[in-house]
């Protein structure tokens, strides 16, 4: 079993993941996004460094997908991870264009085709206004100046992705404007038990989304 939780910055993925994880007795697989050196230069000035940023992330998520995934399914362990291959040609879009566009997309294809899927893709939806609240809240210094134009850019994008099929992998779509399952179990069990029904897996019953 291989789940991806997937959502635009400061929806709470690597969260979820960690939370989810003893619950399904899964592995982790968590993105090592503090490594790229370009990442707090991008958001001082993305058009200089979007190319660079986009890069150094794709062959990252390639090398870490490639070598981490299929080891852990080989040995029959579930796994849980807090983001997708997939998703890393969503920021393309929106930061490069024309030659720098074409290259990136051509070494995107290339190395897609080594890439396990998902049984399972969580997108955790929310507001751009929720979203603001919650990367103020964390507070992490390369993120100060992210623009709440980008935020929004990006979650339209996301949207517009993850609302029809984009591969042969299930989408769960979870609204996380209402939840709060740091601080609350019963909204946590809200998730679990709807990636249990998703999946079939029991032990999982019918639940409504938490007041």
């Amino acid at each position: 079993m291989y789940i991806a939780i997937e959502g635009v910055i400061g929806v709470g993925k690597t969260t979820l993941a960690r939370l989810l994880q003893p619950r399904f007795k899964a592995e982790l697989l968590l993105e090592v996004f503090e490594e790229n050196p370009f990442l707090s230069s991008f958001y001082s000035d993305r058009e200089r460094y979007a190319f660079q940023t986009q890069i150094f992330f794709l062959l990252s998520r390639y090398h870490q997908q490639h070598r981490t995934v299929p080891a852990i399914l080989a040995r029959g362990r579930p796994l849980i991870s807090d983001y997708t291959f997939a998703k890393d040609s969503l920021f393309a879009r929106i930061n490069l264009k024309n030659d720098e566009l074409a290259v990136y997309f051509q070494l995107h294809e290339a190395l897609a085709e080594k890439i396990i899927l998902p049984d399972l893709l969580v997108y955790l939806r929310a507001s751009t206004d929720t979203l603001m609240q919650r990367i103020a809240m964390r507070d992490r210094a390369y993120e100060r100046h992210i623009e709440r134009t980008y935020i929004e850019t990006l979650n339209h994008t996301y949207e517009e992705f993850f609302s029809k099929p984009y591969d042969s992998t299930p989408v769960l779509t979870i609204d996380t404007d209402p939840l709060d399952f740091v601080r609350n179990p019963e909204h946590l069990d809200y998730i679990e038990n709807r990636i249990r029904a998703t999946l079939g897996l029991p032990p999982y019953q019918p639940m409504l989304i938490p007041g």
